[in-house]
């Protein structure tokens, strides 16, 4: 695993052409305030597909500094020419929900799957030379053996979503062993933050949790709520896609996390703790849980530490604080 002695910088980003799929969604959004922060010329693809977190709002301050086009990632026509000349490629386009994709398997795989190869091919035929992120999941590993997980983890994924997922990084590194496409993939685990769509349960449940809190309701904890998980907030998520395109190896998948050890019990009270509202409430495991349920999470990181120097920042709490303050302020766009 090769490393670096410098750290890729966002001014790096100053004057390229950067393309988003998804970039009106919650993390597709963050990364282009800050893509146009530092300078980048920034293009988002975005369907705009009810559920899925697409926003206009999302751009609030920057409307002016990007280009929006109304598309989809199975479009590939569309796709082709909106990546022609493109430096970089952001690739978050995606069914969002790991239970939709039981109901609605053929759109899982259309959107985490064959919207992938359609990028991939787009690219292959008219930027061979940019650099592709493609936004995995740390549901590609399944049950859990060793904690912390490494990206050599056993993956066994227990969901549709985990398993198309996993498609698409084979695809990124079929495609950069074939064709030299310098594509790489990042694990996200539990992301949260501000811009994330607040409407249902199925994309982040911590940012699910804040919106109970904050209308006052009950918040449901299944068993005694001592599993572990990562949770990323999405500051840290962004500095980790800026600088994997740069310094990541093609075709290689890392891990992102928090380095916090966190029972999901804790991030409930803390999240009852900083809303000042809410309450939680104790249940049982519903029945053959264990088909989904895949045991504690903690990722390792080290090998994208390696690559780009990065390490999380924002830790739980504060990253809870921030997250409420800014709902409290926007709750009408998003509730």
């Amino acid at each position: 695993m090769p490393t670096t002695t410098t750290t890729p910088r966002r001014e790096n980003y100053a004057g390229k052409r950067v393309v988003i799929t998804g970039g009106l969604g919650f993390i597709g959004s963050n990364l282009a305030h800050a893509l146009v922060a530092a300078g980048a010329r920034v293009t988002i693809i975005d369907a705009l597909l009810p559920a899925y977190g697409g926003n206009r709002v999302n751009l609030a301050g920057i409307e002016e500094a990007v280009a929006l086009i109304d598309g989809n990632i199975l479009d590939a026509d569309l796709i082709e020419r909106a990546v022609t000349g493109a430096d970089v490629v952001f690739h978050l386009a995606g069914q969002v929900g790991y239970v939709d994709a039981k109901d609605k398997p053929f759109v899982d795989l259309d959107y985490n799957g064959r919207g992938t190869l359609i990028l991939l091919e787009a690219l292959r035929q008219s930027a061979p030379q940019a650099r592709l992120l493609f936004a995995s999941s740390r549901l590609v590993y399944g049950p859990i053996t060793a904690i912390p997980v490494r990206e050599d983890h056993p993956t066994n994924p227990l969901s549709l979503y985990g398993i198309h997922k996993l498609l698409g990084e084979k695809y990124i590194g079929y495609y950069a062993h074939e064709f030299g496409i310098h594509g790489v993939s990042v694990r996200i685990p539990n992301p949260y933050g501000p811009r994330q769509q607040m409407k249902h349960s199925k994309y982040s449940i911590v940012g699910w949790f804040i919106r109970q809190a904050l209308d006052n309701q009950t918040i449901t904890v299944f068993g005694d709520g001592s599993q572990e998980r990562d949770y990323v907030y999405i500051d840290d998520i962004v500095e980790a896609l800026l600088r994997l395109p740069l310094s990541g190896k093609a075709g290689e998948a890392y891990n992102i996390g928090s380095r916090e050890r966190v029972r999901f019990v804790d991030m409930v009270d803390t999240i009852i703790r900083v809303a000042g509202s809410g309450r939680k409430e104790h249940v049982p495991w519903p029945a053959d849980y264990e088909k989904n349920e895949t045991g504690d999470y903690t990722a390792d990181t080290s090998k994208i530490t390696a690559a780009t120097q990065w390490e999380p920042q924002v830790g739980l709490t504060e990253g809870i604080r921030k997250t409420v303050e800014y709902y409290q302020k926007n709750r009408e766009y998003y509730w």
